[in-house]
């Protein structure tokens, strides 16, 4: 099971997403997140995980998909995650510039999904609110339309994500919200907590 902890904003979370296990960790430049990192955030985040197995991620919303690319250029992250209202003109952009693009949407936005319809590497799954941590109704989902490759995010916790698995059969699972003390801080155990209850499930 892929496992992926985002919203990291500090050296101190993302070594321990790392040492527990995570194989990807995320930083969202999204000014109207309570997640958003600045760009020296960013790269205490990129540096505390150098070296290791681990995914980097930078998931945007808002910014300008020219600016996303050269800001994954900037500061060496391994994918570029566009999530919402970018256009096919936008992922081509992304794609023709850099070897990793993923495409986060939920299916109230897009109810006839097909992944790779825009020539992303994989679709995350998100809930309606992306952030919120609301759960939503994972009866919909039709794996068939959306590959072998495929990540659950929206609502997950310590406590829902083994169930969630179970459901479901995703790729991989996402958590931000879920594994907060409060809106954009992290906490540590429950980030173990997610990771040990993802890989058991």
């Amino acid at each position: 099971m892929y496992v992926k902890i985002c919203g990291l904003t500090t050296a101190e979370a993302a070594t321990r997403a790392a040492d527990l296990g995570a194989d990807a960790v995320g930083v969202v430049m999204s000014e109207p997140s309570p997640r958003h990192a600045s760009p020296e955030q960013a790269r205490a985040v990129l540096e505390a995980v150098a070296g290791r197995p681990v995914d980097t991620v930078l998931v945007v919303r808002e910014m300008p998909v020219q600016e996303a690319v050269e800001t994954v250029e900037a500061l060496g992250f391994d994918v570029l995650q566009l999530h919402g209202r970018y256009s096919d003109d936008d992922f081509a952009v992304a794609v023709a510039r850099l070897p990793r693009v993923w495409r986060a949407t939920s299916l109230d936005r897009e109810p006839e999904l097909r992944a790779g319809d825009h020539g992303e590497e994989l679709v995350l799954l998100d809930g309606a609110r992306a952030g919120s941590g609301e759960t939503w109704d994972l009866g919909t989902i039709d794996r068939g339309r959306l590959g072998e490759r495929w990540i659950l995010a929206g609502g997950l916790s310590p406590d829902t994500v083994a169930a969630a698995i179970r459901e479901v059969e995703p790729w991989g699972v996402d958590v931000s919200s879920g594994v907060e003390s409060s809106p954009g801080v992290k906490d540590l155990g429950a980030i173990e907590r997610f990771v040990r209850a993802a890989r058991a499930a």
